[in-house]
């Protein structure tokens, strides 16, 4: 035993004898004594048996309660059915290059005006063939030539000129011509008697690429507002006008060289748009 052992054999200092001091055994058990109780449980494992048996009842109570608490939504954005496609099928026909046959409904005539107002955003306006086959496929009968004339006095010779292009509507060579429109979104404004009024935001890309352009492509914003008719088989249209924005901050993506819009343009396919 060690000197250290107050309470074994080794060398302590209890009365400064320097004498061990050997502790004995406990004297067995008087048999017609009282027995000797059990060992009691610790405190510690009483204490993990109820925790544990508390979080089984909680979590079963969890699991039986009926009714699941209404989530805050104060915070929430705006609603999913504002903004994303309803499913509606897009249609199969096509006037032209213009789709055709949409529903006669409030989606048929978004679905109308947002391919109408891709169609009437192309390049294919700027020749007059191809203008007045676009013109023709989207307009209602009564309005026709009024609409064919006003878009013929936009797309003048002289507008050609300053734009650059060759006075049948296309670019020079080693340019490309882009003249784009790309639907954001389409909101209905009216909808009665086979009339509907119909705003569709949109992005364009407008220039021309090439080492000698003066005009680069640039995007914009803009919205074009659109009365449409229901002709007995389709959406038509009566009137068009357009105006700048809604307008989001220019991020700060690198600008691509004239070669890779050139690509993107020719590579790049157009969609047929269904509300």
């Amino acid at each position: 035993m060690s000197n250290d052992d107050q309470y074994g054999g080794g060398y302590g200092e209890v009365g400064g004898t320097g004498q061990t001091r050997t502790r004995l055994p406990d004297s067995p058990a008087d048999p017609y004594g009282p027995t000797r109780r059990p060992p009691r449980v610790t405190r510690s494992l009483v204490t993990v048996v109820g925790v544990v048996v508390l979080l089984i009842a909680a979590i079963a109570f969890a699991n039986q309660t009926p009714d699941t608490p209404e989530a805050d939504r104060s915070q929430d954005g705006p609603s999913s059915s504002s903004t994303s496609p309803t499913g509606t099928r897009p249609v199969d026909g096509k006037n032209g290059a213009v789709p055709s046959g949409f529903a006669q409904n409030e989606q048929g005539a978004q679905s109308a005006a947002s391919n109408f107002a891709v169609a009437l955003g192309s390049d294919g306006m700027f020749n007059t063939p191809r203008r007045h086959a676009i013109v023709d496929a989207v307009s209602d009968e009564g309005t026709r030539s009024a609409l064919q004339a006003d878009f013929d006095a936009d797309y003048s010779p002289s507008l050609l000129s300053q734009i650059g292009l060759t006075k049948d509507g296309t670019a020079p060579a080693g340019a490309t011509f882009v003249s784009r429109t790309v639907p954001a979104g389409a909101k209905l404004k009216s909808f009665a008697n086979g009339s509907a009024a119909v705003d569709v935001w949109c992005i364009g890309m407008f220039g021309l690429t090439g080492e000698k352009s003066t005009r680069p492509v640039t995007s914009s914003w803009f919205t074009i507002s659109m009365t449409l008719k229901w002709n007995g088989s389709d959406w038509k249209v009566v009137e068009t006008a357009q105006k700048d924005g809604p307008t989001p901050v220019t991020g700060d993506n690198p600008v691509s060289d004239s070669g890779e819009i050139a690509g993107a343009v020719n590579e790049f396919g157009g969609f047929t748009y269904a509300r």
